[in-house]
């Protein structure tokens, strides 16, 4: 009978909660599973969380995982009910289809960390996933095996490459950068680049300049770079990135580049000159005009309109008379 201890959430790198259940056993012994299925994506990686706890008189001294053939067997770690994927002791009896593929977050056992990480996954990697304690105890060797299991569930891969085009300076070429999904240091990808022009059929090029990046020690990025002339892509090229992982699990990126000129076209600056031109032409014709009119105007004649009204105004004329006195 299992005792649910309790229950924590964590989260993943993207963002999704995970439910992990502690489910204790015979006497001290314990496991910490993600509850339901953990989904990844075929080519990439996926970590199964895990911890335990054991009896104190029991010395761990390794961990042994498998994954189970049926989900309705109590304990894969027997006959044909289970396959062998990895041994923290040895890899010698690990199934071929898994070896070198699986590891420890952590090396230490004594750190009772039983999260391990499988990187290349195939849809084959799907399935429920048991640890088994190997150690001694009383000086006898002694294993444990947990009943509790976790599930994986590899779909088919649909994240794609990401492409980027860096910005161009004067006298530079083009230069885009192409990093492969995934975090995982598993088998580095194979990035390589096709491009076309309209019309034109596919010309494949080789990756250039690849490079791996040691984000954590398990966590890798790996990227290709690829440089051209400006005068490629002067009718726009169609451009794509692709990245082939083990097994043959394929996943691209395109995008059009189209450069018409590096700076302004001549015909451009041409045209502003002659449009400035017309434009001063015409302004200096007009002043020309309008000064020419006004030195037309005679002197006097602006007091016309003055004059002429005094003349045609003949409203009668009274004069006061002073009368000498007598």
């Amino acid at each position: 009978m299992f005792v649910l201890i309790w229950m924590s959430l964590v989260f993943c790198a993207k963002g999704t909660v995970v439910v992990k259940i502690k489910n204790c056993q015979t006497g001290s012994y314990c496991i910490t599973l993600p509850e339901g299925e953990i989904t990844a994506e075929a080519g990439l990686c996926v970590v199964l969380p895990c911890s335990f706890t054991n009896d104190a008189a029991h010395d761990v001294t390794g961990l042994i995982w498998y994954k189970c053939n049926s989900a309705i067997k109590e304990r894969c770690d027997i006959s044909e009910t289970g396959k062998l994927i990895f041994n923290s002791s040895s890899n010698e009896n690990n199934e071929p289809e898994f070896r070198g593929r699986v590891s420890l977050l952590e090396p230490d056992v004594t750190e009772k960390n039983c999260s391990i990480f499988i990187n290349d996954l195939r849809k084959s990697d799907s399935g429920s996933y048991q640890l088994r304690l190997v150690g001694y105890r009383d000086g006898k060797t002694d294993g444990f095996t947990f009943i509790s299991k976790a599930t994986i569930t590899i779909t088919d891969l649909i994240q794609t490459p990401t492409v980027v085009i860096h910005p161009l300076t004067e006298g530079q070429h083009i230069t885009l950068t192409c990093t492969a999904p995934g975090l995982c240091s598993g088998s580095v990808p194979n990035i390589t680049w096709m491009w076309r022009k309209p019309g034109e059929s596919h010309i494949t090029g080789n990756s250039t300049a690849l490079r791996t990046e040691n984000l954590t020690a398990i966590r890798q990025r790996h990227s290709s770079t690829l440089s051209f002339d400006r005068s490629v892509t002067q009718s726009g090229t169609n451009i794509t990135c692709k990245v082939t992982f083990p097994g043959n699990i394929n996943t691209e990126e395109s995008l059009c580049v189209a450069m018409a000129h590096h700076g302004p076209s001549p015909v451009i600056f041409l045209t502003i000159a002659v449009v400035s031109l017309i434009v001063n032409v015409i302004f200096i014709i007009y002043f020309l005009f309008l000064w020419n009119s006004r030195q037309k105007v005679k002197p006097g004649q602006e007091d016309r309109p003055h004059k002429s009204r005094q003349e045609t105004d003949n409203s009668p004329v009274y004069a006061n008379v002073v009368r000498p006195l007598r």
